[in-house]
């Protein structure tokens, strides 16, 4: 039930804050879960209803986004909805474009080659106009989960998106992006302050426009070793965080929750803990205890099973699933995978995770 016709506010009362609760630290029943990439290709009626459409007109309908957002809490009783959405409309909003290639993935028509070319992207970008439609999809999938569960908005990180308008699509390496931040820092810098500014403003609007948690995603944290993060991701990062909530503050719009998600950045997790989010987001390649060792108490952690762990017999998710949640503790934690789900992925997979945190969670609780 995705029609456009209620108001943009007066959104009904929230039934399930759990999700919301774990990421403030408070005290919690069972362990929320929710899953990256949820609303996905391994649901046929994902498949279905994104079948006659292109990738990104999809997104640009916000009654697409949000039958696709609702589709995964359908089937399971997920703590948190995330928008259905891409990193890459922020690229759109900055003038680039970006087209979805079968079998290839996002692809950049005209990438950034060299540093003149920044003087084609938007200076200065009014969300509100080139990324309306994001918040209509929020607005409209609020209402349209009548308070079932808290509805999630994101966005790519700086350098994150920076690597992809360099690559022009996925890369192995980086090699492209990251030879930028040695030849040409100043530039780098120029790029990413501009990404964050938008981002910021994203961010705020998302928020403005019904989101109640945010999470930024610094997917290709991985290719950068310690140094290049720390000049060239950190940096944004936390900016980020702090003038979203100045500007919440401001605009007197809820604080909501913030979660960094920095893929395979082990080395920077120290970094990230006081980087102004209330949750850290973990990938699979780090053990529990070593990243709440790293992290400390006052920041809720969000992961970390393998995504592949859901190829495996149903009880043996349920084995790992409970093995996870003694490591982290039920509580200050929010289930996920480590990463998305892929798209040959068993929806009745899927479901077993999601039970088995719940119900090995309140048995932890109990005992």
């Amino acid at each position: 039930t995705c029609s456009l016709l209620r108001s943009p506010k007066g959104f009904p009362k929230l039934k399930n804050d759990t999700f919301l609760r774990a990421a403030r630290g408070e005290e919690t029943e069972h362990t929320p879960v929710w899953c990256m990439r949820q609303a996905g290709r391994y649901l046929p009626e994902f498949r279905e209803t994104r079948a006659s459409q292109d990738f990104f007109a999809t997104c640009r309908s916000p009654k697409l986004c949000c039958e696709l957002t609702l589709q995964p809490l359908r089937r399971f009783p997920l703590d948190a909805a995330i928008i259905f959405s891409d990193i890459l409309v922020v690229p759109q909003a900055l003038g680039m474009e970006v087209v979805m290639v079968p079998g290839k993935g996002p692809t950049f028509t005209e990438p950034l080659k060299e540093v003149e070319d920044l003087l084609k992207l938007r200076q200065k970008v009014d969300v509100t106009a080139e990324l309306g439609y994001v918040f209509q999809a929020i607005t409209l999938t609020r209402h349209s989960l009548e308070g079932k569960v808290p509805l999630i908005g994101f966005s790519g990180a700086p350098w994150t998106l920076m690597s992809y308008m360099i690559e022009g699509g996925g890369s192995t390496t980086m090699a492209k992006a990251k030879s930028w931040l040695y030849r040409h820092p100043e530039a780098s810098h120029r790029l990413l302050r501009l990404l964050a500014d938008v981002i910021i403003d994203y961010l705020v609007g998302q928020v403005a426009a019904g989101a109640q948690a945010l999470q930024l995603f610094e997917s290709h944290a991985g290719h950068l070793g310690p140094e290049l993060f720390q000049d060239f991701a950190l940096p944004y990062i936390r900016d980020i965080a702090r003038a979203v909530k100045s500007k919440l503050k401001e605009e007197a719009l809820p604080l909501v929750p913030m979660i960094i998600f920095a893929k395979d950045a082990h080395y920077a997790l120290r970094d990230l803990a006081h980087a102004g989010y209330e949750v850290v987001g973990l990938d699979w390649t780090i053990r529990p205890q070593e990243a709440r060792a790293q992290i400390g108490k006052h920041v809720t952690l969000q992961g970390n099973l393998d995504p592949c762990a859901l190829y495996a017999p149903k009880e043996k998710i349920g084995e790992l699933v409970k093995k996870m949640l003694e490591s982290f503790g039920t509580q200050r934690y929010i289930a996920n995978l480590g990463h998305g789900l892929y798209p040959d992925m068993n929806p009745e997979h899927v479901g077993a995770f999601v039970e088995a945190v719940h119900a090995h969670s309140r048995h932890i609780n109990k005992h």
